[in-house]
């Protein structure tokens, strides 16, 4: 694994800013509130050929007894258990506060290695407060400015000296298969999070919207397999939100952690049943071809009677029709009552949207079909196909040459996903089909 360095520090020093600038795009939501970032977002970089991972906390509060800011601090802990190197960010033009000094003093208990940045240093004026930060007791202070670009590269190469020697470096060989938890708000997703990784990764509690950004946690199963697995933001109705800009970019980024998953598991309450947001997410699970699973959770919670988990699936299913090739849990991810079926379900759809069909069985296949069942006569002309091909994969994607793509009714297209779907099973995965005209000598 590479190196994990923290950005660590009370909140509204300007963590954020100089995670986004390091890691080159805007992973980290930046507003001037403090406690925006709540949960660790990680990214990794390179400099000076060295590669190593940043992550970036929540503020520590240390005066606070709210709930979320002491989430954030615990949150923070583990950051800072988990680096290999700290980066204990003050802001110089504030100068060192009593927070400050507590934060230091847990950094010093960590016996982790510490580097001390007073950021904001925006003009000549503030530089006499960079000795100031001598009192911490945590070696020279490096003096910065996020915003404008100001001694970053003497930050990353003081970083780059105090990393690991390259040796101590395990990378992960192998494929990764991108994982996202998506859902409506307080559905569950961090929970499931914490239940898969079977550590407190993600900061839970009962409040709706609690997770902002889409966090990604490299995770090696027992089974040798590696998953990244991308916790979202809960997904609202957008007129919910449209007067709320760090909602929105919520949002968005909920939407490009499905476009660049292989998995997609939808979550849903058991208590509410399929709602018409699920409904919306689903859609958008579908729309970008990615293989999907239907978890039901808090199935603990739900009274129940015999046959009330084959109802149950039936009316998921019926909600979701346009998705009815997902597999459907009932899980508890407060109990983790079947977390395991969720890790053999993953790798099952991932499988089957991976899966090449030989161009001979498939044709065999499609002939099959079209005798068993002619396509519908359209103006006089029934649709041809003369042969078949397969295009992709993530999903299946099948190139059908033609006599006429205009002749092709969804519902024949219908029956032959089915017919596909029976032969080669595909559990998990949408299937695409591309026609291409083609008369029938050109073939031959």
């Amino acid at each position: 694994m590479k190196p994990l360095v923290a950005i660590i520090g009370r909140p509204n020093v300007g963590k954020s800013t100089f995670f986004n600038v390091i890691a080159g795009q805007r992973i980290a939501i930046v507003e001037d509130i403090p406690g925006v970032t709540r949960d660790r977002i990680y990214a990794d970089t390179l400099w000076n050929g060295r590669e190593f991972t940043l992550i970036d906390t929540g503020g520590i509060d240390t005066e606070s007894d709210d709930v979320l800011l002491s989430q954030m601090r615990y949150q923070a802990q583990i950051a800072i258990e988990t680096a290999d190197l700290i980066c204990f960010f003050t802001d110089a033009r504030q100068g060192l506060t009593h927070q400050d000094e507590e934060i230091a003093n847990l950094l010093r208990r960590s016996q982790k290695p510490v580097l001390l940045v007073m950021n904001k240093l925006d003009y000549e004026g503030l530089n006499d407060v960079l000795y100031e930060g001598y009192s911490l007791g945590l070696g020279d202070p490096i003096g910065i400015s996020s915003v404008n670009l100001l001694g970053l590269g003497d930050l990353l190469d003081e970083i780059v000296k105090r990393l690991p020697p390259d040796d101590e470096q395990q990378e992960i060989e192998g494929h990764i298969i991108n994982l996202a938890i998506v859902g409506r708000p307080n559905v569950g997703k961090s929970s499931l999070t914490n239940k898969l990784l079977g550590q407190e990764r993600v900061m839970v509690s009962d409040i709706p919207g609690t997770t902002r950004d889409a966090i990604d946690t490299l995770f090696e199963h027992e089974d040798g397999s590696v998953y990244n697995i991308i916790d979202t933001a809960g997904i609202r109705r957008k007129r919910a939100i449209e007067d709320q800009s760090l909602e929105r970019y919520s949002v968005l980024r909920s939407i490009a952690a499905i476009r660049r998953c292989d998995v997609a598991i939808l979550l849903i309450d058991a208590l509410d049943g399929v709602t018409e947001q699920d409904m919306r997410i689903a859609g958008l699970i579908r729309d970008e071809g990615k293989a999907a699973i239907i978890a039901v959770n808090k199935w603990d919670a739900l009274e129940k009677e015999t046959g009330t988990l084959e109802k149950y699936r039936m009316e998921v299913l019926d909600r979701l029709k346009f998705v009815n090739y997902a597999p459907v849990l009932f899980i508890s991810a407060l109990t983790g009552q079947r977390i395991n079926q969720v890790w053999e379900t993953v790798s099952i759809v991932y499988a089957q949207a991976g899966k090449r069909i030989p161009t001979g069985t498939l044709n065999e296949l499609i002939g099959e079909a079209q005798m068993a069942l002619q396509p519908p006569m359209e103006g006089g002309r029934r649709l041809k196909i003369f042969y078949a091909t397969q295009q992709g994969n993530f999903p299946p994607t099948f190139l059908l040459f033609v006599n006429d793509p205009t002749l092709m009714h969804f519902a024949y297209e219908r029956y032959l996903e089915n017919q596909m779907r029976k032969a080669f099973d595909f559990t998990g995965t949408p299937i695409r089909f591309f026609l291409r005209e083609r008369n029938q000598e050109d073939t031959q």
